[in-house]
């Protein structure tokens, strides 16, 4: 016996939207009517409104979706009027790499329209012009979580993060070092570190500088912001972490002689630095994941140059609105620094004390003197980071006197010179009487013609 609460419903939405589209049909599902009765009757129903199951309103049916739902009828039924299943995905006249790329834009410029986002693309010429429609595109970014509804409700911190960006290319410059795997040495057993010293362009996503180095001291980083400086100019300003990487006196001082601003990020806060953090993303994804182990410095390198070079540089960013970094990079002023002025910049002075047996101590090294005049003073030491392989030197009196590396064996192979030295006329003789009765008493005849 059937409970009285027991009804018979549509198994699944899909049946309920078939069952509607059959009680709109009405009497045309059951009557065979001429042309011109079924037109007539086509017509008015399409002016009549309807409520489809799970919508809040009301709407018409016009008289061509009218007439495809009849056909569907007539050739398989009820089960012929199911709605067809949406393909999976969204904006389907675009490519997949395209899709991303729109997605990486909205990511990248939450307040970038639809439309400006096509047309900026289309100038590009990473779409074809009308390719997709903005409504298709729209449904991209909702299906993503992308829809303007969803970017008021973002953010998590506690306080408000608005997006900033330089204004031009070489205005300002992001630097940061990114741990890679530990390397093998040739033994097989030796652990090598990897740490792949960069500098980013802000305005262009551009990369000045990548090199890959087994620490992560100052002066690697001296070394490879030199190298970037003669390679594309000085920018306006430096935005680096809090490492001591970066805190050094040497960085501040030269910055400040080359007119650079020096930003540090707020301690403990990855945030502020993310674009860096998202070129070490791509570099993972792209490159990094897939260095073998047992490569070489040299190796890295070369992977890493060739992967700047032959994709990102290239390729379409979504921060730049479908741009890549090489062209917007290409438009930058640059800001040529010559020899002279780098020198100038990177020379550091201390005071030293010259130890009595005239070497002193500079970098952890022992440096000595060939004046033994300057033992036991206290003399200003200069060193050019330019170069490190260059020896410092001793500013005085308005001489440059170069040190040297103490070698001790050199030093004990030197010849030493005579404890006195060969003199003659009046200086030939000695004046010491007593000395002379010495060896008179001894039966010696006087040096040096005493009598």
């Amino acid at each position: 016996m059937s409970n009285s609460h027991d009804t018979l419903e549509p198994k699944d939405h899909a049946e309920r939207v078939a069952l509607f589209r059959a009680q709109v049909l009405g009497p045309l599902t059951c009557t065979q009517l001429d042309r011109g009765e079924q037109a007539a009757l086509l017509r008015e129903l399409s002016e009549r409104r309807y409520r489809p199951p799970g919508a809040k309103i009301t709407r018409t049916f016009s008289v061509p979706t009218l007439e495809r739902w009849l056909r569907h009828y007539r050739k398989g039924g009820l089960e012929a009027l199911r709605p067809e299943p949406r393909a999976t995905g969204h904006a389907k006249a675009l490519t997949e790499a395209q899709r991303e790329l729109i997605l990486e834009i909205r990511r990248e410029r939450p307040g970038a329209s639809v439309p400006l986002i096509l047309r900026t693309l289309s100038a590009e010429g990473r779409i074809e012009p009308g390719a997709v429609q903005p409504a298709a595109v729209r449904r991209l970014l909702v299906a993503h979580g992308l829809g303007r509804q969803s970017r008021s409700r973002r953010g998590t911190s506690d306080r408000e993060r608005r997006r900033w960006q330089a204004e031009k290319p070489s205005h300002l410059w992001h630097a940061d070092v990114c741990h890679g795997p530990m390397l093998v040495g040739e033994d097989g057993e030796k652990k090598i570190p990897l740490r792949i010293h960069g500098f980013l362009d802000d305005a262009s996503r551009f990369v000045p500088m990548l090199d890959a180095r087994a620490s992560e001291r100052e002066v690697d980083m001296l070394e490879i912001f030199i190298a970037a400086l003669r390679a594309h100019g000085r920018p306006r300003a430096l935005y680096l972490d809090n490492g001591s990487t970066y805190r050094g006196e040497i960085l501040a001082t030269a910055c400040a002689r080359l007119n650079i601003k020096l930003i540090h990020a707020k301690p403990h806060d990855p945030r502020a630095r993310g674009k860096m953090e998202r070129f070490w993303r791509t570099l993972r994804e792209g490159c990094l994941d897939y260095i073998d182990v047992r490569s070489s410095l040299h190796d890295v390198q070369v992977k890493l140059l060739a992967f700047l070079d032959r994709h990102y540089h290239h390729a379409a960013h979504g921060s730049l609105m479908g741009r890549s970094p090489a062209k917007v990079w290409s438009e930058r002023e640059s800001d040529i620094v010559d020899d002279d002025e780098l020198e100038r910049a990177l020379t550091v002075r201390a005071d030293r004390q010259v130890r009595a047996d005239g070497t002193l101590s500079i970098g952890g090294q022992d440096w000595e003197l060939e004046d033994g005049w300057l033992a036991n003073r206290k003399l200003t030491i200069a060193r050019s980071f330019v170069d490190l392989q260059r020896p410092p030197w001793i500013e005085h009196e308005g001489k440059r006197l170069v040190l040297r590396l103490v070698d001790p064996i050199a030093n004990g192979r030197r010849r030493r010179a005579p404890t006195k030295r060969t003199r003659t006329g009046i200086d030939a003789v000695d004046f010491d009487p007593n000395r002379v009765r010495v060896e008179q008493m001894l039966g010696r005849r006087p040096r040096g013609g005493g009598q």
